[in-house]
């Protein structure tokens, strides 16, 4: 299919290569994607750039958690993915944010610690975000469960961003801001002391928010598909 292919590259703290893919596309993800070790699709794959051959450009670091392991591909780090519309390493941190888009209903961002083992399931196509999407009574353990979500009354696709550790507004250090591709709201996500998190829209544009990007001093910046601009974050 056209859509939920190849994504985002990234170098993680580690030095490796993380890759997003989507499900391949289509919907319901038909091919069952989301799902399924054999295929590279739905997945957030992880790769060392620096010791490949004349046959692969690259190597699968031993630690992938599915290095060893048969009909899977070595390649992957997590699965469940439908299309993971950027991602991003905590530049203090090293924690992972990914955003990953919904089909009809929900949008949603998933968080994972630093050091987290690799091996998760972000539970595409099982669930939409928290809900159960092709069977109602679905069973989610074992399934990452997203630390936001919204649904279609506020957006159609979510757009990830970066967590902020510029200095020119330090109440918003440690803030992590992502957008909405349809509405152009930007939020930022907070973790709170009971384990929750707060979500707060903090800009209302007429943008159409595509990605973000972070500089070297730690300031955020945001893409404007249709103006065909770049924006200094500044709420």
């Amino acid at each position: 299919y056209a859509n939920h292919n190849g994504g985002l590259l990234k170098f993680g703290p580690d030095g490796y290569l993380y890759v997003g893919m989507g499900d391949g596309g289509s919907a319901d993800d038909p091919e069952g994607n989301g799902q399924n070790p054999g295929t590279l699709l739905g997945t957030l794959l992880r790769i060392d750039v620096d010791n490949g051959n004349d046959e692969v450009a690259y190597a699968v670091p031993p630690d992938n958690p599915f290095a060893t392991q048969p009909n899977w591909r070595a390649e992957i780090w997590a699965i469940g993915l439908r299309n993971p519309w950027r991602f991003s390493f905590d530049s203090l941190t090293g924690d992972l944010y990914i955003a990953d888009v919904g089909q009809n209903t929900y949008e949603e961002v998933n968080f994972t610690p630093a050091g987290t083992p690799g091996g998760l399931n972000y539970g595409w196509n099982i669930m939409e975000a928290n809900h159960c999407f092709l069977d109602p009574d679905c069973n989610p353990a074992g399934l990452v469960r997203p630390v936001t979500e919204y649904d279609h009354s506020e957006g159609c696709s979510v757009t990830g961003g970066y967590v902020y550790r510029g200095h020119q507004y330090p109440t918003l250090f440690g803030n992590y801001f992502f957008a909405d591709y349809c509405q152009g709201d930007i939020w930022s996500l907070v973790p709170q002391p009971d384990g929750s998190w707060l979500r707060t829209r903090v800009i209302d544009t007429t943008t159409v928010i595509s990605s973000f990007g972070e500089g070297a001093d730690g300031e955020i910046y945001v893409v404007d598909h249709v103006g065909g601009v770049v924006y200094h974050l500044q709420p």
